[in-house]
């Protein structure tokens, strides 16, 4: 079955103005180009205040529809728990399908994820009988959510229940809010950019990945560029609104392949796309940079049937969003919260090498989150 996309925007490159040296064949000249600019960013939080006494309530949730939503759920239950004194449950992974549901420890490492959490809120694996045996009183709670929030809306149930189950509903997430959300909360910096860490399997997995699209490349030096051009991306609503103001950006295979010559950037460069198998959609791309992979192209076949199974959609998922966060340049092809969630863990370990194929009349081709300092990790690194 064919996948349709919908048509192609349309992109003025010659409004484009480059800054900085372009990808010619030397890496030597190539090299301030692929340079990230963020190695003196530091976290900057501090969490001062002793942890409140534990009740002997609980806390659960549940992460679901990919990492992007992972670290935002993270961040809302840890910030809960702390707000209440509960005791946080260790979550499991849920997907789109009923058959994709993992366990924790499947995809994050879980000792990790409690260390990083010491001395913040305590943190278990399992609820104890009497509150396992009833059901849970189920509490929806907004990304982003404020202290006073907690304690007006979230507070008064916990009293009432004991414990509590959070969720997040997907029509929370406001992007505007989101990007407008210039200080975040200390527990929410610490949540959100410090306490996931891929279980070891996982981690290897991705670092064995990139390092076969570093030896991939003639003359990129062992560099490697990481394209969003994930399906549910491009045939979303607002892909569809041709010509539409409210739409910021939304590039197709060969818009980020016409952008990235005019960049200058060398046609030996390995390029990683966020796609499973190979699309024909993506010949345009692979037409002008020969050296580009899927995911099926560069795991080890021994990996492939617990990788890329039908009931594997979130470990793939988590895959694209590692690799994303840890190429050398990542270039999103449309404005979303995958977009957003790359750049902050991007900013978070320095790598601000964020290129948008815009065509507004902007002087860098760098993400405008990077060169105007707006994106909300700036409030958690400094």
């Amino acid at each position: 079955m064919k996948v349709k996309y919908p048509a192609r925007s349309t992109i003025q490159f010659n409004t484009i103005k480059i800054t900085g040296p372009s990808l010619v064949n030397k890496a030597s000249t190539n090299e301030q180009f692929w340079t990230n600019d963020g190695h003196g960013l530091k976290p900057c939080w501090n969490i001062s205040a002793p942890r409140q006494q534990p009740s002997q309530g609980y806390v659960t949730f549940s992460l679901t529809n990919g990492p992007e939503y992972h670290v935002l759920q993270i961040a809302v239950a840890v910030l809960v728990a702390r707000e209440l004194g509960a005791t946080l449950m260790l979550p499991d992974i849920r997907g789109s399908k009923p058959e994709d549901k993992r366990k924790f420890t499947e995809i994050y490492d879980a000792e990790e994820f409690a260390n990083r959490l010491n001395g913040v809120v305590e943190v278990t694996r399992n609820l104890p009988s009497l509150a396992s045996s009833r059901k849970l009183a189920v509490v929806k709670v907004p990304y982003m959510v404020s202290k006073d929030y907690i304690r007006k809306h979230v507070r008064p149930f916990f009293k009432a229940e004991g414990s509590l189950r959070l969720e997040t509903p997907l029509s929370s997430i406001n992007m505007k809010k989101a990007e407008g959300t210039k200080i975040l909360d200390p527990i929410t910096c610490l949540a959100m950019f410090r306490t996931l860490q891929l279980r070891t399997e996982v981690q290897q997995l991705v670092d064995q990945m990139m390092g076969r699209l570093k030896t991939s490349g003639g003359e990129s030096n062992g560099q490697f560029i990481a394209v969003d051009l994930r399906v549910e991306a491009l045939q979303s609503k607002s892909c569809q609104r041709s010509g539409n103001a409210e739409m910021k950006f939304c590039h197709h295979a060969q818009d980020v392949g016409e952008f990235l010559t005019k960049t200058g950037v060398s046609t030996e460069t390995p390029i990683y796309v966020t796609r499973s198998r190979w699309h024909e959609n993506l010949k345009p791309l692979k037409d002008i940079f020969p050296r580009t992979y899927t995911k099926e192209f560069l795991m080890p076949l021994d990996k492939k049937e617990m990788f890329l199974s039908s009931a594997s959609c979130e470990l793939e998922k988590v895959i694209d969003f590692y690799v994303a966060s840890e190429s050398d340049i990542f270039v999103p092809a449309s404005d979303d919260l995958f977009y957003v969630t790359v750049v902050g863990s991007r900013i978070a370990s320095g790598r601000t090498r964020i290129l948008v194929p815009t065509s507004n009349s902007s002087s860098s081709h760098i993400s405008p989150y990077i060169t105007k300092k707006n994106h909300y990790a700036y409030s958690c690194f400094c």
